[in-house]
């Protein structure tokens, strides 16, 4: 087999890569640790770890999709969780009030840059550098440089809660039945409009995977204390964006502008609302990610957010993301936090030197990027 065939194969099944490489990850550290990696406490944990990157990972897959970068998120996560510390402990606002007024602050920063970007036509890189530095001051002058805690038990709930054993089960139906029905439905549309249809017991095979998935996951985690509530908001954001990208109208909108902005442009779209929505869907994520993380940590830090916009950068790259913009998945980048999360949690059990961790990171990114641009240069 030639150097062009592996390359189309890794590309055509990229994502089941990345899956064995989670396998593999995931046995190196069981066997280091004799086990304490895969117990269902260490991958409750693990998971919570992953979903404060899973969040921002979301956005910034759009963000990408449509060939811009956004270096301010880690900064913005820390300024808008320590504003929701503030509020919290300093103004006593109610935690419906609080939410709301974070993701609307999330939101009109994420369309400021936006404005710059699409409007002024400052570049991405630059608005995002520049955001990076003024959120972290801001977040310094609101917090006064100190730690805002203790914040109430609703707000820590959002960050260190757990679903039920009982609701964890019933989800884990509900999911099963919405991936037999979507599977049906599409099998039905390919029918309709006389599209080849794959065979019976492919997708039989696909949908008892999923199953499979989902038991092992509600089990592994009701055998501790249940699904963690940021676990569960990062489903339901898997679920939103991946129908976002998937079935409306914005969301191919955003594939073409990352892939042909002139003729994007050209065909009538309105290229800048797109990305200024865009990054206003990123300004929300940090406001979401931020208020987790302020919830796990039971305080607004001021160095809270530090290098996360790199995680999430990261995350998407991993996970398929093409740096050219216009190609990757929402999931993939969610698998790509998952190897992210999988390595600092492993590398902290294992007790190995912080630089070693950073060194290992970074290598790793370099390689996803290497990948990328080696298995499309084949096309």
């Amino acid at each position: 087999m030639n150097t062009v065939n592996i390359k189309q194969l890794f590309r055509q099944y990229k994502i089941m890569v990345l899956l064995i490489a989670i396998a593999l990850i995931w046995a190196f550290f069981s066997w280091k640790t004799e086990g304490g990696f895969v117990t269902p406490r260490n991958l409750s944990n693990l998971l919570r770890q992953m979903s404060i990157t899973g969040i921002l990972a979301c956005g910034m897959v759009l963000v990408i999709i449509a060939g811009e970068i956004d270096l301010s998120v880690g900064s913005m996560l820390g300024l808008l969780g320590g504003v929701a510390a503030v509020l919290n402990v300093t103004h006593h606002l109610p935690l419906p009030l609080n939410l709301l007024l974070v993701l609307l602050m999330g939101l009109g920063l994420g369309l400021f840059n936006g404005y710059l970007t699409a409007y002024m036509r400052i570049p991405s890189f630059i608005v995002g550098l520049g955001g990076m530095l003024a959120f972290r001051g801001i977040l310094l002058g609101v917090t006064g440089g100190l730690t805002i805690a203790p914040v109430s038990s609703d707000l820590v709930y959002l960050g260190q809660g757990y679903l039920p054993p009982q609701f964890g089960i019933v989800l884990g139906i509900g999911l099963f039945i919405l991936a037999l029905g979507l599977s049906w439905r599409q099998r039905s549309n390919r029918l309709q409009h006389g599209l080849p249809v794959p065979p019976v017991w492919r997708d039989t095979v696909r949908v008892l995977l999923i199953g499979a998935v989902l038991l092992a996951f509600v089990r592994t985690l009701n055998t501790y204390d249940g699904i963690p509530v940021p676990v569960l908001l990062l489903l339901a954001l898997l679920g939103l964006f991946s129908y976002i990208t998937s079935q409306t109208v914005f969301g191919r909108r955003i594939y073409s502008v990352g892939s042909n902005m002139e003729a994007t442009r050209l065909s009538g779209v309105n290229v800048q609302a797109v990305k200024l929505w865009v990054f206003g869907i990123m300004g929300m994520m940090c406001a979401l990610a931020g208020l987790v993380n302020t919830a796990r940590l039971a305080a607004g830090s001021p160095s809270a957010g530090n290098m996360g916009e790199l995680d999430a950068i990261a995350a998407c790259f991993i996970g398929g993301t093409s740096m050219r913009g216009g190609s990757g998945t929402v999931y993939g980048a969610l698998i790509g936090a998952l190897v992210m999360a999988s390595l600092d949690n492993g590398m902290s059990m294992l007790d190995v030197d912080t630089y070693w961790q950073m060194i290992v990171k970074g290598s790793i990114l370099m390689l996803a990027v290497w990948v990328d641009v080696s298995t499309r240069s084949s096309r």
